[in-house]
């Protein structure tokens, strides 16, 4: 699996050495690259509200860093990369849109620096095509600017791919070794078994090949970043075995599950699919779903047929390791869990579209043109109304968690507090309370705890309408809000304030 004639990299010249016509390329390229990665940037902070409120795993992120609330139960597959990665603002300041801005501004950047690291594998026309083609996904522009893991994974899935084929054409590429270094660190600060999943097909390469600089290299990252993953499974799980265990308990059971089905549903616009059921979106949400397995097949074969086939076939084989875990091994679905293979297959498709509408097409050039030009512009309507659509419906949603904590302070629940029941972590959060569960996959205190604590701060329980009450929430004031009745600890009243 060699490629014939390799492409010059541009880290093979020495800094001060590139003058002439070919500087003026890479100027151009990088002016292209930064020109999507710019636009991708604004269409986030146009099209996702920036003040459109945290998520539910996104106020457990916060919460360990930031000063609105106590830290929320923090379960065994979560990773603190991403918490660590919004310090900077959400350490000092509750505002929303702040954090959004800075992750927007974070995320293009990033898409920026992870295309350049193909920068010589593939020409900039094709990056910037992979690059536009990934960042106009409606689950990409909704997760950017997010305080998620799974981009992050994502972008640094596509610089170790890139900087791992730049390494093994020249050993003199400084920057690619560094890159390959810190992008396995990121994958693996992010999520540590996404990291692992990414990298497999270029470890097996590397070993069938025996490339041990390049994977040593990728090691090192990867150990590094997921350094604070394993100290913290052994000072609160008992190893990383156990906290594996806990966290696949928590996950459903990791096993043989047909979940491609379920990813399918969840790209109306579900970002949680658990339990995934009712009807499959319509076929105009779903068909570019359809269109990537032969397109990517149609990337390949331009690849083979130019004789430059690893380059193609490697971000392949990441992307289709990177799916397998989410596709069959997990029996639920979020749309955000496939954005690091849908980043590496950005590539082989871009070349596709670029192939079958250039010169190469011949007389046909002009049909191809018009076909792919009409179903590009159709793919980016589902995409804008898909995104409009999760967008409204999620900020409705934390406007709601926030109304909701507004009533609790009415009621005397105010910091310092405790809430329990479903929904209490989000909740919590934007009262700025803590949160208990004493069951579920939160389970974090026992019913006593929460009776002793009723004695010390204002507690609630937050429970649906048709829901049994509470065995520790007995003689506590019932309130209505909403959809939800909350059980007010007596003491509460007043209390906190």
């Amino acid at each position: 699996m060699t490629d014939s004639a390799p492409l010059p990299l541009a880290g093979s010249r020495r800094p001060g050495t590139e003058t002439g016509p070919g500087t003026d390329r890479h100027g151009r390229g990088d002016l292209l690259l930064g020109t999507v990665a710019a636009l991708f940037t604004l269409a986030q902070l146009v099209l996702v509200r920036p003040g459109m409120g945290l998520g539910w795993d996104e106020t457990v992120y916060v919460s360990q860093v930031g000063t609105h609330a106590p830290a929320a139960f923090f379960s065994a597959p979560r990773a603190r990369g991403v918490s660590l990665l919004v310090a900077p603002v959400a350490s000092w300041s509750s505002s929303t849109a702040l954090l959004r801005i800075y992750l927007a501004l974070l995320s293009g950047a990033a898409l920026y620096g992870a295309l350049r690291s193909w920068r010589g594998l593939f020409p900039a026309r094709v990056l910037a095509l992979a690059g536009a083609l990934f960042a106009t996904l409606w689950v990409t522009l909704f997760y950017g600017p997010q305080v998620m893991p799974n981009y992050w994974v994502a972008v640094g899935a596509l610089a170790a791919v890139g900087c791992f084929l730049r390494v093994r054409a020249d050993r003199r590429d400084r920057g690619a070794w560094w890159g390959l270094a810190a992008s396995g660190c990121l994958m693996a600060w992010m999520r540590p078994m996404d990291a692992v999943w990414v990298v497999l097909p270029l470890c097996v390469l590397a070993l069938v090949r025996r490339w041990w600089r390049p994977l040593a290299a990728l090691m090192v990252g990867l150990v590094g970043g997921s350094a604070e993953w394993v100290v913290e499974a052994y000072t609160r799980y008992g190893g990383p075995a156990r906290r594996l265990a806990e966290g696949s308990d928590i996950q459903g059971g990791l096993g043989w599950h047909l979940a491609a089905v379920d990813q399918l549903r969840s790209l109306g616009g579900r970002s949680l699919c658990r339990p995934c059921s009712g009807t499959l979106p319509g076929v105009a949400v779903t068909v570019w779903w359809y269109a990537l397995p032969p397109l990517a097949a149609l990337g390949l074969a331009v690849a083979v047929r130019d004789r430059r086939t690893t380059r193609t076939l490697v971000p392949l084989a990441c992307a289709a390791s990177a799916a397998f875990p989410y596709l069959f091994l997990i029996g639920y679905a979020a749309p955000r869990f496939l954005l690091p293979a849908y980043a590496l297959l950005a590539l082989p498709i871009a070349d596709a579209l670029l192939t079958v509408t250039g010169p190469a097409a011949g007389r046909w050039r002009p049909v191809t043109v018009t076909v792919v030009a009409a179903a590009l512009a159709a793919h980016l309507a589902v995409q804008y109304e898909v995104l409009h659509r999760t967008v409204r419906r999620t900020t409705a949603t934390h406007r709601d968690w926030s109304d909701l904590a507004t009533a609790l302070h009415r009621l005397g629940v105010r910091p310092p507090c405790l809430l329990t029941g479903p929904e209490s972590i989000p909740i919590a959060y934007y009262a700025g309370c803590s949160s208990a569960s004493v069951h579920g996959h939160n389970a974090n205190t026992t019913r006593a705890a929460i009776v002793d604590a009723a004695r010390e701060m204002p507690v609630a329980a937050l429970a649906a309408p048709d829901a049994r009450r509470p065995d520790y929430a007995q003689g506590w004031r019932v309130h209505r809000v909403g959809d939800v009745t909350l059980y007010v600890a007596p003491g509460a009243s007043g209390a906190g304030g």
